[in-house]
C-alpha cells in the first residue's frame, strides 16, 4: 500500500504494490479529484478520503490554473511543488523519499530556502525565473514533459491583480496575499465583535475608523484616502461581481453600538448592512450581550473551492496572517459554528438592526 497525505486528506493506493513511476500520478487536478467516489490514475485506483486528494489525476483534458487568479495560481502551483518534492525518490539510496527544502535548494544561486517556503504556500511564484523551477523538477525527478510545460504556464501572472499594485504601499505586511485569496474564495465566514466587517462598510464609516486611529497610527490622509477606496473596491471586487462571494458574518453587538462618527453616520451604515443582509449570497447574525460562548478575537474563514481553505487573523502588530492547517482551520470553524447557534437568528438580526437605525 502506498499513501500521499495533504492536509489530512489521504488517496489509498489500492489493489498494487507497484511503487509509484509517472510524475502523472503526482498531478493534483482538484477540478476531478472527487468528483468520483474513486479516481483512476495511470491503471491505479484510488479512493478518494477528503476534500483534497493528492496522487491523483489523468491529466487529458485538464486546463491548470484555467480560470484562477494570480493568487490562485500561485497556491496551485505551490501545492504541487511541495508535492513533488515531498514524494520525489530518496536523496540517498536506502532514504526515505522526498527531500528537505534545504537539499532542494542547494547550489541554486540567488535563491534560498525561504523563498522556496514562500512559493510552495502560494505567496510567491519564480516570477520570469523558469529556469529555477525547471531545475527543481529536474531534482524532483520530474520528466513528464506535459508535467511541466503545465507548471511552467501555472507560474505565469495572471493579469487580474494589476489593480492591486497601486494600494501595495499602503497596506501592511501579509494584506497583498490575503486580499489576492478573497478574491478566489467562494464563500467567508468571519466574525468581528467590536468593529463592522470591512466589505459591510460604507465609505464614511470605513473613514472614520482610520481617522480614529490617525493620531496613535501615525498615518496620513493620503494613506487613510487609499485605504479607504481599497475596502470600497475589495467590496465591489467580492460581492457585485457576476459570481459573487458566499458571505456569512457574525457581528457583536458592539460592533453595532460602539459609535463611530455621529449618528447620521452609524444610521447610514445600518442601513448598508441591513440592505447587503438582503442579497441571497450574503447573512448576517448579531451576537448580543448575553451569556453564552463566543472568542475575543476577530477572524475569516476562505472556502477556496478546490484548493485548501485558508483561516486568517490580524495580530496586534497590524500583520495579516493566513493558514491553510487543517487543524486551525478546523479550530476556527468549530468557534464560528457554536457562535452560530449562540447569535440571533437572520430574521431577528434584521430587527435589531433595523430597530438600531430608528433611534
Amino acid at each position: 500500500m502506498c499513501f500521499l497525505n495533504y492536509g489530512g486528506a489521504q488517496a489509498e493506493r489500492v489493489a498494487t504494490d507497484t511503487p509509484l513511476n509517472n510524475q502523472r500520478e503526482l498531478k493534483v487536478d482538484y477540478a476531478r479529484m472527487c468528483a468520483a467516489a474513486r479516481t483512476t490514475c495511470a491503471g491505479v485506483q484510488y479512493t478518494c478520503a477528503g476534500p483534497y486528494l493528492a496522487g491523483t489525476s489523468a491529466l487529458e483534458g485538464a486546463h491548470v490554473g484555467a480560470k484562477r487568479g494570480a493568487t490562485g495560481r500561485r497556491l496551485e502551483l505551490g501545492i504541487q511543488l511541495r508535492q513533488l518534492r515531498e514524494n520525489c525518490p530518496p536523496v540517498e539510496r536506502a532514504g526515505a523519499k522526498g527531500m528537505s527544502r534545504k537539499e532542494a535548494v542547494r547550489g541554486l544561486r540567488d535563491f534560498s530556502e525561504a523563498t522556496l517556503t514562500r512559493i510552495e504556500l502560494g505567496e510567491l511564484n519564480f516570477r520570469r525565473n523558469v529556469g529555477v523551477l525547471r531545475t527543481l523538477l529536474k531534482r524532483y525527478s520530474v520528466t513528464d514533459e506535459q508535467l511541466i510545460q503545465e507548471l511552467v504556464e501555472l507560474n505565469r501572472e495572471a493579469p487580474n491583480e494589476d489593480w492591486l499594485t497601486q494600494y501595495r504601499s499602503f497596506m501592511p505586511p501579509g494584506m497583498p496575499h490575503f486580499v489576492g485569496l478573497e478574491a478566489e474564495a467562494v464563500a467567508i465566514m468571519a466574525y468581528h465583535p467590536t468593529v463592522v466587517y470591512g466589505l459591510l462598510q460604507t465609505p464614511a464609516y470605513a473613514k472614520e475608523v482610520h481617522e480614529t486611529a490617525r493620531a496613535i497610527e501615525d498615518t496620513t490622509a493620503e494613506f487613510i484616502g487609499r485605504n479607504v477606496e481599497l475596502r470600497m473596491e475589495r467590496k465591489r471586487r467580492v460581492l457585485t461581481r457576476e459570481d459573487p462571494v458566499r458571505l456569512r458574518i457574525i457581528l457583536g453587538e458592539a460592533a453595532l453600538r460602539i459609535p463611530v462618527g455621529d449618528d447620521e453616520l452609524m444610521r447610514e451604515q445600518y442601513e448598508e448592512i441591513i440592505r447587503l443582509a438582503g442579497k441571497d449570497h450574503i447573512s448576517v447574525q448579531v451576537m448580543p450581550f448575553r451569556r453564552g460562548y463566543r472568542t475575543i478575537h476577530d477572524f475569516r474563514i476562505l472556502d477556496l473551492g478546490d484548493l485548501p481553505s485558508r483561516v486568517q487573523t490580524d495580530n496586534a502588530w497590524g500583520a495579516v496572517s493566513t493558514s491553510d492547517k487543517p487543524r486551525e482551520v478546523d479550530r476556527f470553524t468549530r468557534r464560528f459554528n457554536a457562535m452560530v447557534g449562540a447569535a440571533l437568528g437572520v430574521e431577528e438580526s434584521i430587527e435589531f438592526l433595523t430597530d438600531l437605525a430608528r433611534r
